[in-house]
């Protein structure tokens, strides 16, 4: 019986201390689980229809990029870029996909623009760059979200 008090005894002390830690409170929670999140990556890259039936995150986001430089390069080869600008062969494009799906499209000039009339070019790519297919927007823990990328588009193909 004197075992049993001493093991009550020692049970009883040793489980005090399990009261006195203390809980985390929600804002640290917060603090921390937002500290672990890499805000530069996204779960899942923005999408076409055709690209959503490939196995892997990295098959579909090589489907997207390509499916899209293939659709802006089809559009604007049928313009008068390359009659007018003979030495452009690339243009950056800087494509944002909106949460809502939407799309918009930013040349983006070399350092010398000033050999191109970049107002020109500007209007070109925005009178052509337009009825794309339907995109679904990247998606981070759950949730659709604005993307950013910068595409080179070959102008001409020889």
């Amino acid at each position: 019986m004197k075992y049993f008090y001493f093991f009550l005894l020692l049970f009883l002390f040793n489980s005090c201390q399990y009261f006195d830690k203390q809980v985390p409170s929600e804002k640290e929670l917060l603090q921390k689980e937002l500290k672990a999140i890499n805000w530069n990556e996204v779960d899942e890259y923005p999408s076409f229809v055709d690209c959503n039936k490939m196995e892997s995150k990295e098959e579909r986001q090589q489907c997207f990029f390509q499916y899209l430089t293939t659709l802006i390069q089809e559009k604007i080869s049928i313009d008068t870029l390359s009659i007018l600008y003979p030495e452009l062969d690339t243009i950056e494009v800087k494509v944002t996909v909106f949460s809502n799906s939407k799309m918009k499209f930013e040349p983006q000039f070399p350092k010398d623009s000033v050999a191109y009339d970049t107002i020109k070019i500007d209007s070109i790519l925005h009178a052509r760059l337009i009825d794309f297919p339907k995109v679904s927007p990247a998606i981070k823990r759950g949730i659709p979200v604005k993307t950013q990328f910068i595409l080179p588009v070959i102008i001409k193909v020889e």
